[in-house]
Order: structure tokens, then C-alpha cells, then sequence
């Protein structure tokens, strides 16, 4: 069968690898970042807290101390604006108003007494009446409008009353927002460039790994002379590379046996028979009875018999050990076919049988010729031997999905049912069969042998139908491209 590696455009792995390794990177790095957001935030309010704990301690105890005279709130004034003024890393407004910071004084019936701060402090007061407060404890305050909230701390006074320190968390929220920008583009450099170092490692050492699987793609059955590139790294991959080498040193050293052992076996079995002919035809020649010329023929007919399965049985042993020696060449399967049905014609019309041929046109393969002529022909004899006179026999032709696609049907009684699904198995034949059930075991091997696929099925209206499967010869650039193939099942 093909690889993938020429039959389809592989998908590398190195952008799926890389995509989750980023993804990982950026939650992991995004989750660390939220945890210091949350602690920079709660340090940052802490601080400011503890200063306006600190303050409003102040504020209080110099307003505790401080005449109830005409000068009360220009004292107590004065120091809240100072205070205001101790606020580190705290701008002022464009106009020099201290919008940052209030100091609001309430009687004891809940009036303002004293306000120091940008406005007149009426909304502050207003929001502070609508908030349930706890005296001593920082809580937010949302004044209207103002889109930012003052963080502010109350205590009691002496008199009845309550001092209100308020601090606005805008530079607090100025600070989290750049630190969360300044952080989004880091952020985002990172994520960039660990993709692009995750990418280029993986798609590095996927790329000898993809080496390795087209060099072994390019192996095939009939040479296995080639090897793997070696990588020069000590790591997995040079490992993986030194490991296939050594098997296919092992495979090859396999494969030279067997070809050595049935190229013997052939040999040692072919030489008797060839010569046990060779003096049956002598006799033939002589002055023999009659009677006797028929058995000597037979027995000739069957000696031919007899070499034709010792042939196909090698080589559907071979092709079974993915072993089968082929010598390639571009075929024209369509001038085959035609070739081969002009042979056959003749004795199918004296046994009343029809074959027709549909083809598209020239389909050019890299394959055996005698092998693909030797299969075309084991198909045609089972049509001439298995089916009844007067049937029809469809062969149609075409090009299919880069295959080129061979369909033989009949109308025949189509295949026994007792071999099932085992029409391809070595010495597999119907009831009715006189020959050793080879015939589309070893059209499976050559099909097989070619990287095709081969199937076959009793056709729903009667009859039978095998379909083949061959890969075209590629045309790149209008150049002509052997397809890639490794041995698999059929």
C-alpha cells in the first residue's frame, strides 16, 4: 500500500505539540500572574490602610485637643491638609486641587462641621450617611460622581461626632492597570517566543524522525539495500535510526535466504520436470501407437500444469514474505488489457462467451509487466474455465482517487458460497474447481506486491465482481513520479 508520505500530504506534528505546549505555558503563566495581581493588590490596600489608620489616629486626637474656638477649624484644617500632603506618589489634579484626599468632620447630629478636600464635601457626606460603617475599619466608599471609590476610616470623637479619612484608590488602580499591561505584553512576548523555540525544536526533531520515515517509505520489497539516515546526535532519534538499520540488515539477510532457498527449490524441482518433457516430445516424435499419443499429450499438459503451480506458489510464498522480486517498469494498463482480451477473444467466442471493455484511456503504472500479464491472465482463465456458456463479461477501467481502479464482473453463478471470505487463501477453490486454488491467491500477491488492494463479492443481481486497485504513475511538474510504496496487505 502507499505511504502516507506519497499518497497524501502528511500533517506534521510540530504545530499540534507546539500548540499545547504554548497553551500550557500561557495558562500556567497566566494563573502565576493573577496570583501576583492578587497579592500586589491586597499589599497595595493593606498600606494604604495601615496610613490612613495611622492618619485618621492623628486627625482624631489633634481635633480631641484643639479649643472649640473660632480658630477650631482652621487648626484642624491645616493639619488634614498636611496630612493630605504626606501621601507618597499621590499627583495632584491638573489645577492643584487635592482630589485625592478628604478630611470630612461631622457633628453630633450627623451635620458637617468641617470639610477639607476638592468640592464642598456635601456628596461625600451623603454617601457616608447611606454606609453601614464599623469605626476603625477601612471600608469603600462610593461617592457619586465619582467614578473611582475612596477607600476611608472613621472614629469616633470625644464630642459625639466622627472624623472620616478618605484616600482615593485611583493611583491604586493606575498602578494594577499598568502593572496588568506591562504584564499582557511580556506576557504575550513570551507566549510568542515560547511557541516559536517549542515549534522550531520539535519541527527539528520531527524532521528526522520524517527523514527517517521517507527513506524507510522508499524500501521496498525488491530493494532493500537502502537504510535510514543516521543522525550524528546521541539522543532517541539516533537510536531509533541505529535500531531500523540493524533490522533491515536482519530483513535483508531473511530475504536473501528465502530468494536463495526457492531459487533452488525451483531449480531442483523444474530440471526433472523439464526433461521428463523433453523425452515425452521425443516420443511424440517417434513411431508410437496411436492409443498412446493421447496419454502422452495429457501427461505432458500436465507436467505444464504442474510447473505453472510450482511458479505460482513460490511466488505467492514470496509475496506472502513481502519478498516478491519485481522488475518495474511504466505500463500502459489500458493497451494490456487490450492486448490480452484480443487473446483471449477468440476462445471465449467459441465458448459463447462475450467480453466487453470500458476504459477511460491510457493509465500508466510502475509494474512488473510479466507479473501484471501472468495476473490479467489468471483472471481471464477463471472466467473462461468457471463460466457458463452464453454469459457476458465486463471489464471496465478507470482512474480512481490516484488509483488506477480495474472492475471484472459476469452474470455467472457467481463464487461458491463454502469459501466465504476465503477466495484469496492459498488452495481455496469451489467444489467444481480441477485446478489447486492458486488462481486468486496469486492475483492477491501481485496486487499486493504493487501496493494495490484487491477485493471480490457476489454481485446482488447474480454474478461475480473483483475490483483492483493499482497506484498510478504521479505527474509532478510534467515529470512522471513513481509513487512511494511499502509492502502491506492487499
Amino acid at each position: 500500500m502507499s505511504s502516507g508520505t506519497g499518497r497524501t500530504r502528511m500533517r506534521s506534528a510540530a504545530w499540534r505539540i507546539s500548540l499545547w505546549a504554548t497553551l500550557a505555558f500561557a495558562i500556567g503563566t497566566m494563573a502565576v500572574f493573577m496570583f501576583l495581581h492578587q497579592f500586589v493588590s491586597t499589599d497595595i490596600q493593606r498600606r494604604s490602610d495601615a496610613w490612613l489608620s495611622g492618619e485618621v489616629e492623628v486627625l482624631s486626637d489633634v481635633a480631641n485637643h484643639t479649643p472649640q474656638d473660632a480658630l477650631y477649624g482652621r487648626v484642624v484644617g491645616e493639619v488634614a491638609e498636611l496630612a493630605s500632603r504626606e501621601v507618597p506618589n499621590r499627583p495632584r489634579s491638573s489645577d492643584g486641587v487635592n482630589d485625592s484626599v478628604f478630611f470630612l468632620q461631622t457633628a453630633a447630629d450627623g451635620s458637617l462641621a468641617l470639610w477639607v478636600g476638592d468640592g464642598n464635601g456635601s456628596a461625600e457626606l451623603h454617601a457616608i450617611q447611606g454606609s453601614q460603617i464599623v469605626p476603625d475599619t477601612p471600608f469603600n466608599l462610593h461617592v457619586r460622581d465619582h467614578e473611582i471609590p475612596f477607600r476611608v476610616v472613621a472614629v469616633r470623637m470625644e464630642n459625639g461626632g466622627s472624623i472620616y479619612l478618605g484616600l482615593s484608590e485611583r493611583d491604586e488602580l493606575r498602578v494594577l492597570k499598568n502593572l496588568r499591561l506591562r504584564f499582557f505584553l511580556l506576557w504575550l512576548l513570551l507566549v510568542l517566543l515560547g511557541f516559536a523555540i517549542v515549534f522550531y525544536s520539535t519541527r527539528r526533531m520531527l524532521g528526522d524522525v520524517r527523514e527517517i520515515t521517507e527513506a524507510a517509505s522508499r524500501i521496498g520489497e525488491s530493494d532493500l539495500s537502502k537504510r535510514v539516515p543516521a543522525s550524528r546526535r546521541h539522543d532517541e532519534v539516533a537510536q531509533l535510526a541505529s535500531t531500523l538499520n540493524h533490522m533491515l540488515d536482519r530483513i535483508e539477510s531473511s530475504i536473501h535466504q528465502l530468494h536463495t532457498i526457492t531459487d533452488s527449490l525451483a531449480h531442483d524441482l523444474r530440471s526433472p520436470l523439464t526433461a521428463i518433457r523433453g523425452k515425452l516430445e521425443m516420443l511424440l516424435s517417434g513411431d508410437i501407437p496411436s492409443e498412446q499419443i493421447d496419454s502422452i499429450v495429457a501427461a505432458i499438459e500436465e507436467l505444464d500444469r504442474l510447473c505453472e503451480f510450482l511458479d505460482s506458489s513460490l511466488d505467492v510464498a514470496e509475496a506472502k514474505a513481502d519478498a516478491l522480486r519485481l522488475s518495474r517498469t511504466t505500463l500502459d494498463l489500458n493497451e494490456l488489457l487490450r492486448v490480452m482480451i484480443d487473446l483471449y477473444e477468440p476462445s471465449m467466442a467459441e465458448k459463447g462467451l462475450q467480453v466487453r471493455l470500458r476504459s477511460t484511456g491510457p493509465l500508466r503504472i510502475s509494474a512488473d509487466a510479466s507479473m501484471i500479464h501472468r495476473m490479467v491472465s489468471n483472471l481471464l482463465d477463471n472466467e473462461l474455465n468457471h463460466l457458463p456458456a452464453g454469459r457476458t463479461i465486463s471489464v471496465a477501467l478507470r482512474s480512481d482517487s490516484g488509483d488506477a481502479s480495474l472492475v471484472i464482473e459476469d452474470d455467472g453463478p457467481g463464487f461458491s458460497k463454502d469459501i466465504g471470505e476465503r477466495l484469496f487463501e492459498q488452495g481455496v477453490k469451489g467444489g467444481d474447481s480441477r485446478g489447486h486454488g492458486l488462481g486468486l491467491a496469486f492475483v492477491r500477491a501481485v496486487v499486493r506486491a504493487h501496493g494495490g488492494s484487491v477485493s471480490a463479492v457476489n454481485r446482488s443481481e447474480g454474478g461475480a465482481r473483483l475490483s483492483i486497485a493499482l497506484p498510478l504513475i504521479v505527474e509532478e511538474n510534467g515529470a512522471e513520479r513513481l509513487p512511494t510504496l511499502i509492502a502491506g496487505e492487499g
